[in-house]
Order: C-alpha cells, then sequence, then structure tokens
C-alpha cells in the first residue's frame, strides 16, 4: 500500500480519528465552505462541494453542521483561505505532497518547514516531486458494495482509467475532468461512496526499513494534526511488523 493510505489505516485502527474528532470536523468545514465560496452552493453542481460533503458524511458530520459550513460562504463573512501545495523529502528520501488551506502563509509555511526538520526531512521547491505522482480523481467504496467484478465492469462503463479491489474496498480512479460523471453513474449502481475526491496517487512506492518507516509516520502524522493541513501524500512502503507495531 502506499504510505498515505496505509498511514490512514493505522491511525483508524488506534482510534485517533475519534480523539481528534473537533480538530477533523474543523479541517472538513473549512473545505466545505471553501469549495461554496469559490463555485456554487450546491453539491450537485460543484464536485468539489460534493466530494467535501461526501468526505463529512463518512465522518458522520451532521447534516446541519454541513449545511452551516455552506451558509457561512454564502453570507461572505468566511475568511480568506490561500490553497497551498508543500512538496519535500522525509527519512529515506520518500516523497511528500502537503496540501493547506491557510488564513497565514507565513506561519504555515514556517510550521510545515520545521515540521519536516524535526523529523528527518526536509521541505523542497514546488514542483520538487508532485511528478512522482498522478493528479487524478479517487471514487472509494466499500468491500461490501459490491464484487471485485462487479465494481470492475460499472467502472469501466463510467469510463474509469482503473480499479483498484482489495479487502478494504474498492477504489476506482478517473482522470480529475470524469471525476464528477464516474461518481455519479457509479452512485447509480452502487450508492452513495464513501469517498470522491482529487488526490495525488504515487506512479511507483519506496520501501523503507522499520527506522525510516517509523520517521516517516510521525511526519506525516504531525502534519495531519497541524491546523491549516488538509492531506498529506507520500510514495513508500512499510513491513507488515512495523504496520502491527504501529496498530498495537
Amino acid at each position: 500500500m502506499a504510505g498515505h493510505s496505509q498511514f490512514k489505516n493505522i491511525m483508524h485502527r488506534k482510534g485517533r480519528q475519534d480523539a481528534v474528532r473537533s480538530k477533523l470536523f474543523g479541517k472538513l468545514a473549512r473545505e466545505i465552505t471553501v469549495s461554496a465560496k469559490f463555485g456554487m452552493p450546491d453539491p450537485a453542481m460543484n464536485p468539489r462541494l460534493r466530494a467535501a460533503v461526501l468526505a463529512a458524511r463518512a465522518e458522520n458530520m451532521t447534516k446541519d453542521t454541513i449545511e452551516r459550513a455552506i451558509k457561512k460562504a454564502l453570507g461572505g463573512d468566511a475568511e480568506t483561505y490561500d490553497e497551498i501545495r508543500y512538496e519535500g523529502y522525509g527519512p529515506g528520501g520518500v516523497a511528500v505532497i502537503v496540501e493547506v488551506l491557510t488564513d497565514n502563509r507565513n506561519r504555515t509555511a514556517s510550521d510545515v518547514r520545521s515540521t519536516f526538520s524535526k523529523n528527518g526531512g526536509n521541505l523542497a521547491e514546488t514542483g520538487a516531486v508532485s511528478f512522482l505522482f498522478d493528479h487524478v480523481g479517487v471514487v472509494e467504496y466499500g468491500a461490501r458494495a459490491a464484487s471485485a467484478d462487479d465494481m470492475l465492469e460499472a467502472a469501466i462503463e463510467a469510463g474509469a482509467e482503473d480499479v483498484v479491489s482489495t479487502d478494504d474496498g474498492h477504489q476506482v480512479y478517473t482522470t480529475p475532468d470524469s471525476l464528477r460523471d464516474v461518481a455519479k453513474a457509479l452512485e447509480t449502481n452502487f450508492g452513495e461512496p464513501r469517498k470522491a475526491a482529487l488526490v495525488w496517487k504515487a506512479q511507483n512506492t519506496i520501501a523503507v526499513d522499520d527506522e525510516n518507516g517509523e520517521k516517516l509516520l510521525r511526519l506525516i502524522e504531525t502534519l495531519e494534526d497541524h491546523d491549516d493541513v488538509q492531506n498529506v501524500y507520500a510514495n513508500f512502503e512499510v513491513s507488515d511488523a512495523l504496520v502491527q507495531k504501529m496498530s498495537a
């Protein structure tokens, strides 16, 4: 598995999402507000807002909270956030992409740079590692939503680029421009997905030893704990033994 997905699975098993639910909801609400502010306030007509709402629902955010986040954008009193992508290297030369929404560029840049430095990495220029990733759309379903064959058939018919089915579920990959149409077609067959978003998918992954793997997981955890950080992606793999250790 890619480092980002693997890290997410580890932290979910540890129950960390429950411990930081307030912070998580704040990030989800921020994305909803920004999406509504820079596009139409109707999720059916705004793919980014639709994706943000799906992400919020997947974390059991209430309908009232979602609607308040949308209305905040319509009221004109929403904070102004800059969307910034930081790129750098973690321990073992692993490529890391960090997406943020910030109301203070200088503060966030300083914090991200410091986090890389303190965890054995270094921040690089924009474009330094993104060529190692593909910017794609992904539509995710749980494993029970459909068989691998049924999901593959429906995805191909909908115009998807690739499908990866595992015990954890199905990931249907699309071009950025076709994400909305593919997501709609799959929703007709299998219901609402647990995720539909644009992501950075690593073209290849780097196997790292347990020492660097632990450092990388700490780096990603610290980055994701930052209020301004929305997403973190990395192109590494770690051993099953380390996964079990971190999951304990």
